[in-house]
């Protein structure tokens, strides 16, 4: 059975077609044209059709890396269904390194949006209608904030859909939060359709983390592989392991001002009472520990050494089966090492 062409901004897209279709934006006040490209890879079988977003947020950039190498996969050469990939929704922030839209808004806290609101409400509403209406599943790739890190990790909220710890199981990472839904967000504009979208975070905004990118890449084909969309298996390096949701998390705050001298790593494995850092006064002697409140793994933390009392510095995800998680962890780690060439996809 052949599946229908695929539409999308008035381009029609025929069944084993590859395109990019240059999706028109707000112009810049220069009168300078404004385009969201968006790759269209319509299989020639049918199939899900899945959307995956990145760049959202204009300076979080590591998943424009994971979709151009997502785009070099020959397993969708065998495409079942329709893959649409948009490396970067926002581009305006994206040109100017921002976060933020000219005007300063959030675009994440702007769906579903509308064409007739501010420029955020019209980028949304223009991405709900051309890649998000009709879909069957998302992926929304992100990042931390600037001098913010985080470990790969999907977040979602598991009895939003029954098909959701299928598809974060899929994903792969070892770190799956349950996280509340943003209003506004993509996520909730993607659950309010009935479409279950995982959201990925992992590295930092404007660097690249090639841990954060293979991590981004495998969990997207794994996904695909589950959706029937691709064949295969994944590397046998993978880990066989299915990944354990954290019961909580929490951030740790400074209790004072100052200069941070980090001694916890991302992914560290930490217990309650434990010295996280140590927050220093550049001007008289005068240190503070920073001491973990619970047991559990770093998750996120700050990258940058200046602190202000009640800044969050540390991000701890707590779980039931610490040393199991731990474990799994180091294994996920090893498994996605640059340096060790086995693996059946161009990570």
């Amino acid at each position: 059975m052949t599946p229908a062409p695929f539409v999308i901004a008035g381009r029609c897209v025929q069944p084993g077609e590859r395109a990019r279709v240059d999706i028109p934006l707000p112009s810049l006040y220069t009168q300078t044209p404004v385009l969201m490209p968006v790759h269209v890879l319509q299989g020639r079988r049918p199939g899900p059709r899945l959307f995956v977003t990145a760049s959202i947020h204009g300076d979080e950039i590591n998943g424009v890396e994971i979709i151009r190498r997502l785009l070099l996969q020959k397993s969708l050469q065998r495409l079942s269904g329709t893959l649409l990939a948009v490396p970067v929704v926002n581009v305006y922030g994206y040109v100017r390194q921002s976060r933020y839209l000219p005007d300063r808004r959030d675009l994440n806290r702007s769906f579903p949006g509308s064409d007739k609101g501010s420029l955020a409400a019209r980028l949304a509403a223009t991405l709900i209608g051309e890649v998000v209406e009709g879909s069957t599943h998302g992926i929304d790739l992100h990042t931390g904030a600037l001098h913010r890190e985080n470990l790969p990790q999907i977040r979602v909220t598991l009895d939003a859909d029954v098909r959701m710890p299928a598809l974060a199981n899929a994903f792969g990472t070892p770190v799956i939060l349950e996280a509340e839904v943003r209003p506004g967000s993509l996520r909730a504009a993607a659950i309010e359709r009935a479409i279950p979208l995982l959201l990925y975070e992992g590295g930092e905004a404007l660097r690249f983390d090639e841990f954060a990118v293979r991590a981004g890449l495998r969990g997207i084909l794994g996904v695909m592989r589950h959706l029937g969309m691709i064949r295969g298996h994944a590397s046998r390096k993978t880990p066989e392991h299915k990944p354990v949701v954290a019961r909580s998390s929490l951030w740790v705050r400074a209790d004072r001002s100052g200069v941070l001298l980090s001694l916890t790593p991302l992914g560290a494995c930490v217990k309650k009472g434990e010295t996280l850092g140590i927050v220093t006064d550049p001007f008289r002697h005068s240190d503070e520990p920073v001491l973990a409140p619970a047991s559990g793994i770093v998750i996120g933390r700050t990258n940058l050494p200046l602190v202000t009392e009640g800044e969050g510095i540390y991000h701890i995800a707590r779980y039931g089966m610490l040393e199991a998680t731990v474990e799994r962890l180091e294994q996920y780690r090893d498994s996605l090492d640059p340096d060790d060439e086995e693996s059946e996809e161009v990570l």
